[in-house]
């Protein structure tokens, strides 16, 4: 489970209560290993309970060491001169409980007679990114004496040195005390280098016994470890001040320790503190400026004199060093706690089904992930997710970040810097937008195709931005930009204006859909009739006539030339297009020619679907529901397609499916939502590339979309077959991987929320709209604006709007039940500690 600050990088609390996956110097590298003393991953943090008395007992406070992670060990070096504290005595029962953003680990051991709690978490509030953005980790240990007599004990904690530098067996690592707190961890490095930061580790609210570093030793790695061991379990723990001018060779980290007598019964809880800082980042990805001149290998990059690192991350323009962060949590610990738990206990109080709770929450943790960065202007960039040693597919790509719905609600600030990188910096003067942006900020190269779900879906993603913050300033800049990147898009794809994709365009399957087709001709849909209403917002009626009637057009050819009676499908064109590079690539192809040739004669372009049933087949109509968009798409068309999708593609047990391309994200006996089915038998031999694959971003889209348009048990169906997936056996719970750890299309889960609920809330118009889908009452769910967020209560006839922070102001009520729509006039301005009723 990822903690951390958003953009700011993470630690992972694994389930037996260790650290793992310091990812927390602005790059992504994990290494998916147990937390150790290793080539790749040299951070360790432990702690380490010692009961006094006759018969001492001392243990590692983990629980037991997973089988399966013993052989990884093996690939750690054991015979070179390293070591770890894997091999410490431990807890010989743990159980993990999640409910993000706090981790739970309980620990018991028959020889300890105190029952201890671990509790990981790094501040979340929905709206205030600064706090929520802290580079740290909080780790809570409670200790409760379950003994008939008193128990004396030390508690103590250990934090290797995450600062050391680039040559830390050279005296450039620095260890200090914070006085009456812990240790700061720092190196001499240039104040540009990237190895130049901190870290720090203190016991807030506590004043422990500080050794500012371990025994320095010029020979095994691991003599610093053992002497360590040693102190900790004879009692003889020794302070000291930390950095001199004699060792600087060794094992480098630093400890703090506390002493403690409990009563029978009686408990006692230590916040741990771990805070980094590494202000200079290096990382650069999609761009075309060159930059400064760089030298050094990667992770001690510098510039030359005068020259500033290509960017910072937005914490360092907050806090100096690790020691400031330590100190200003402390400082704020109470209430960043309790706000961060309101919000928890907000969103699982929601009463719906457990596992929805939990696909929402869990995929909160990408927020947190390396996945997100931020530079220190503010601006979010992301990956489409991680791979263990490097970012996989760069630049907050537009059509994976399509289906991410949790920014946009949570923190629609930072969502909205979103647009500026896709419609200002990744976009040219003809209005092509290139699908991944730059960090640094600044250009990108445009010499590759545009993707059109990913173009057309901005389009859709500023209309949806408006409405969540109400700013007519903003769109007003914005729709500019919004009209170029639409103009291109019509005339690269539709230029006979006949209201579909016709030419090869581009999307998030990594090919060219050849024709018209309805994944992306929905999204052309919704970005026509979304630009129609901001055109009309913005005082543009010619510009707003023009897109309705377009978006007329294309509404009436998918009803008419896509929909088969029972989905909608893809019309495959080669001939008669602009574009004539495969109809002239087969022009010649006869019986001397290549199989492959032949078989392109024979079927079309490579990768298509066809006839095929597409999970993704109206997205564009799941967009437009659920940011408000009214499009004139048969309604009826769309509810056939998803009970289409549901009936074809969602298998209880994919033991008989067969699947060459990456079986890993649903197989066996596992159920889930194939990308694409053939019901009719009319599988193309090589059909679009991953379409045989399940991806839980997809089964999320699909789930949402059935459920608000009033199929609740074949959504949940789907939710609960995903989730069970991801139970914590097979698959980690809050990292459900596509191309790489903690993808970015899984934020689609935070949909399910305003699908059960019905929640949707206009800045612009200042309207509530409700429907419940769910007929349990009470019937409560989370919610989140740009103003406020807090939780909505249906008991009976009367509705509830309690707000936690912020306000949420109304002045028209929509409420449907029964596929009718009441509008009530409700002018209320809601404010925490004064909740709103209005009987409906």
């Amino acid at each position: 489970m990822p903690i951390g600050g958003i953009g700011a990088g993470c630690i992972c609390l694994n389930g037996y209560g260790g650290l793992q996956d310091f990812s927390i110097h602005a790059r992504p590298e994990t290494t998916a290993l147990p937390a150790g003393f290793t080539s790749n991953s040299p951070e360790a943090a432990f702690a380490v309970i010692h009961i006094k008395g006759a018969s001492p007992v001392t243990r590692l406070v983990e629980g037991p060491f997973p089988v399966f992670k013993i052989f990884d060990q093996g690939l750690q070096g054991q015979g070179l001169r390293r070591g770890g504290f894997e091999g410490f005595p431990r807890f010989s029962r743990c159980n993990f409980r999640g409910e993000y953003p706090f981790g739970e680990v309980r620990f018991a051991e028959p020889s300890i007679p105190l029952d201890i709690t671990l509790i990981g978490w790094n501040p979340f509030i929905p709206l205030d990114d600064r706090n929520s953005g802290i580079p740290c980790a909080i780790l809570e240990y409670t200790l409760h004496n379950t003994a008939s007599h008193p128990v004396e004990y030390e508690f103590s904690y250990h934090l290797s040195h995450l600062a050391p530098g680039c040559k830390p067996d050279q005296a450039s690592s620095i260890n200090a005390v914070i006085p009456g707190k812990g240790a700061f961890l720092s190196n001499s490095e240039a104040p540009t280098a990237e190895a130049f930061g901190s870290a720090a580790l203190i016991a807030i609210g506590n004043k422990p016994r500080i050794k500012a570093m371990w025994l320095r030793s010029p020979g095994w790695e691991f003599d610093s470890l053992s002497a360590l061991w040693r102190e900790l379990s004879t009692e003889t723990f020794t302070a000291n001040e930390g950095s001199n001018a004699v060792d600087n060779s060794g094992r480098n980290g630093c400890s703090i320790l506390l002493d403690g007598r409990l009563m029978p019964g009686e408990s006692r809880t230590y916040p741990i503190l771990i805070a980094w800082h590494f202000p200079n980042c290096y990382l650069r990805e999609g761009g075309i400026s060159k930059g400064p001149e760089v030298q050094g290998p990667a992770g001690c990059r510098t510039i030359g004199a005068q020259g500033q690192p290509p960017w910072r991350p937005y914490y360092a323009s907050q806090w100096k060093d690790a020691q400031e962060v330590a100190l200003y949590v402390e400082q704020n610990f109470a209430s960043l706690r309790s706000r961060t738990l309101q919000f928890k206990e907000a969103l699982f109080s929601s009463t719906v089904p457990p596992y929805v709770i939990e696909a929402v929450s869990a995929n909160l943790a990408i927020l947190k992930s390396p996945t997100i960065l931020r530079e220190e202007n503010g601006n979010l960039w992301g990956w489409e997710g991680c791979f263990p040693d490097s970012g996989c597919c760069h630049g907050s790509c537009t059509h994976v970040w399509n289906y991410a719905q949790a920014f946009p609600h949570l923190y629609p600030q930072l969502e909205r810097t979103l647009r500026d990188l896709e419609l200002v910096r990744s976009m040219d003067d003809r209005g092509h937008v290139n699908f991944r942006g730059a960090i640094p900020d600044g250009p990108v190269d445009h010499g590759w195709h545009a993707a059109a779900d990913g173009q057309l879906g901005g389009i859709m993603k500023v209309y949806r931005d408006w409405q969540i913050c109400g700013d007519a300033t903003w769109l007003k800049r914005l729709y500019p930009l919004a009209k170029r990147s639409i103009d291109y898009c019509v005339s690269t794809w539709d230029p006979d204006h006949r209201g579909a994709l016709f030419e090869p365009h581009h999307n998030t399957y990594d090919i060219e859909f050849w024709g018209a087709e309805p994944m992306c001709t929905s999204i052309y849909l919704g970005a026509l009739s979304a630009m129609a209403q901001m055109a009309t917002a913005v005082g543009e009626q010619s510009d707003s006539s023009f897109y309705s009637d377009l978006a007329e057009r294309c509404a009436r050819f998918m009803d008419e030339q896509l929909f088969s009676g029972d989905y909608y499908v893809q019309k495959i064109e080669f001939r008669n297009l602009r574009d004539t590079s495969f109809a002239q690539s087969i022009a010649h192809v006869d019986e001397k020619s290549s199989e492959m040739q032949q078989l392109l004669k024979r079927e079309g372009p490579k990768y298509q679907y066809g006839n095929g049933c597409l999970s993704d087949g109206v997205i564009g109509a799941w967009m437009a529901r659920t940011y408000g968009i009214e499009t004139s798409l048969s309604i009826r068309n769309v509810h056939s397609s998803l009970q289409s999708i549901f009936k074809y593609n969602f298998r209880t047990d994919l033991s008989q499916h067969a699947n060459a391309q990456r079986p890993g994200y649903a197989m066996g006996r596992e159920p889930g939502l194939l990308l694409c089915s053939w019901p009719h038998g009319d599988k193309p031999t090589l059909p679009f590339v991953y379409s045989d694959e399940v991806w839980t971003g997809i089964e999320y889209q699909v789930a949402s979309h059935l459920i608000e348009e009033g199929y609740v048990e074949e959504g949940l169906t789907i939710v609960k077959a995903l989730r069970s997936r991801y139970d914590g056996r097979t698959r980690n719970p809050w990292n459900e991987y596509e191309c790489g750890n903690w993808y970015a299309r899984a934020m689609a889960s935070y949909a399910l929320l305003s699908a059960l609920s019905g929640f949707r809330y206009s800045a612009v118009t200042r309207a509530l709209y409700l429907a419940p889908k769910l007929k349990a009452t009470p019937f409560e769910c989370f919610f989140s604006t740009a103003s406020g967020y807090g939780a909505i209560a249906i008991d009976g006839r009367r509705l509830n709007v309690k707000v936690m922070e912020g306000e949420l102001i109304v002045e028209k009520l929509f409420f449907s039940e029964a596929e009718s729509t009441r509008a009530i006039d409700w002018r209320v301005i809601i404010r925490p500690g004064a909740g709103a009723s209005i009987a409906l």
